[in-house]
């Protein structure tokens, strides 16, 4: 069923909310039960790929904020674009890795799509490769 705009931009906001906040149950609870998540990326991290299901959606932070060092990670939300259902956060992430001591930044834009008040699809767009480079010890 069709979303509102005004309905998306609250789910939006909630789950930018929680998001900074480090609620993952929070964050969660935005989700319905079926979903398409995806983040791409290098398959050696954990946390990258898809998900279907709103109980994955808690141990996805649970398992990558660890990778981070606490208190070096930004986000600056640039925009936020809502038609109906569909929303796009872009923004940029900036993050410390904590195996490593590399910090990266890649602009990011995420996807969300409200269907009766829940999101039903995240789909996460960054510069993979930096991420990546950030990990390796090389």
């Amino acid at each position: 069923m069709a979303t509102d705009t005004q309905t998306s931009r609250a789910v939006a906001e909630q789950f930018v909310e929680r998001l900074g906040g480090q609620d993952q149950d929070g964050i969660q609870e935005l989700f319905a039960a079926d979903i398409d998540w995806y983040v791409p990326g290098n398959d050696e991290l954990p946390w990258t790929g898809r998900r279907t299901h709103r109980e994955e959606v808690a141990p996805y932070f649970t398992t990558m904020w660890p990778h981070f060092v606490p208190g070096k990670s930004k986000v600056v939300l640039e925009r936020v674009i809502v038609d109906g259902g569909d929303v796009m956060l872009l923004g940029v992430f900036t993050h410390t890795v904590a195996s490593t001591g590399k910090e990266f930044t890649t602009p990011s834009a995420m996807r969300l799509v409200v269907e009766d008040g829940e999101i039903v699809r995240m789909h996460l767009y960054e510069d993979t490769l930096s991420v990546d480079q950030a990990f390796n010890t090389d």
